[in-house]
């Protein structure tokens, strides 16, 4: 990559399908930022004639239903949840990317924090794929949903709607998600699996932290207030309602206040019935 305006390049991240070629170049962008040669310019009108994201022929993408039960008394039961894992890092990768190149007139801060992101979650996936290579099988290799991508080609004409409704709701339920899936694996006796997802809890408090923080900044920009602009976006975009239980810990480390806690258990706790149907 000779382009040295860092929201161009994070572009062709984007659109690179290849994920060894996606990860080397996440992390020489993040090295040429670091260094200060390769800087935002928040004024740059972007498009791309390429398809975005840009990702591999496998793995298939299906409905969630259909993606298939993750028994973990089974070595392939495990790979299945590491494959599922690599996956959703590998559109988180992705995710990160788009919030960088697709939003102008951000401050410089926003562009590197989400910069910081998808150098994070490049890792992420890397852990993964390899143990999931030691596990003798390959990313690609199972069948994967793209329910996290939806919502944020869904997102893509707002970055409040995008900070809303994919770092602090999507990408959130991966804090309560973590603890449990942590435990099964370490039950089954995978413990590098479980220290990978240690790894991974720590770095997406931080990636949900700023969501949080970014939001907040434009609702103050905005003039509006968190709590009730956020019920409108995830009414007006159809977000899923988080169930329980939560990692509320986790969740205030991420910046949610105490308020916004107390809601999300009631809303939790209403929704539990009808999606136990």
């Amino acid at each position: 990559m000779t382009d040295a305006e860092l929201r161009a390049r994070a572009l062709q991240c984007l659109t690179e399908s290849d994920p060894a070629a996606k990860v080397a170049a996440v992390y020489a962008l993040s090295t040429a930022s670091e260094q200060g040669v390769c800087l935002p310019d928040p004024a740059a009108q972007l498009t791309s004639t390429s398809e975005i994201p840009g990702r591999p022929v496998r793995p298939e993408l299906v409905p969630p239903l259909q993606v298939g039960r993750r028994a973990m008394n089974t070595s392939e039961g495990r790979a299945m949840l590491i494959h599922a894992l690599a996956h959703i890092e590998f559109n988180a990768i992705n995710l990160a990317l788009d919030a960088i190149w697709r939003f102008a007139g951000m401050p410089a801060a926003y562009y590197t924090d989400w910069l910081q992101v998808a150098r994070e979650e490049a890792y992420h996936f890397s852990l993964l794929e390899g143990h999931l290579q030691r596990l003798g099988y390959g990313y690609g290799q199972f069948l994967a949903h793209d329910s996290l991508w939806e919502m944020v080609a869904k997102t893509s004409d707002d970055v409040l709607a995008r900070m809303a409704l994919v770092p602090r709701t999507l990408e959130a339920r991966g804090l309560d998600a973590n603890p449990p899936l942590r435990a099964k694996l370490a039950q089954a006796g995978d413990q590098q699996a479980a220290a990978i997802l240690d790894i991974i809890l720590r770095d997406e408090i931080g990636h949900v932290e700023i969501g949080n923080r970014w939001y907040g900044y434009l609702c103050r920009l905005r003039g509006l207030e968190l709590i009730p602009a956020y019920a409108a976006l995830a009414a007006q975009y159809k977000a899923p309602t988080p169930r329980g239980p939560f990692n509320l810990e986790a969740r205030r480390q991420a910046g949610f206040t105490e308020a916004e806690l107390q809601m999300l258990v009631r809303a939790g706790t209403r929704a539990a019935p009808a999606d136990a149907k």
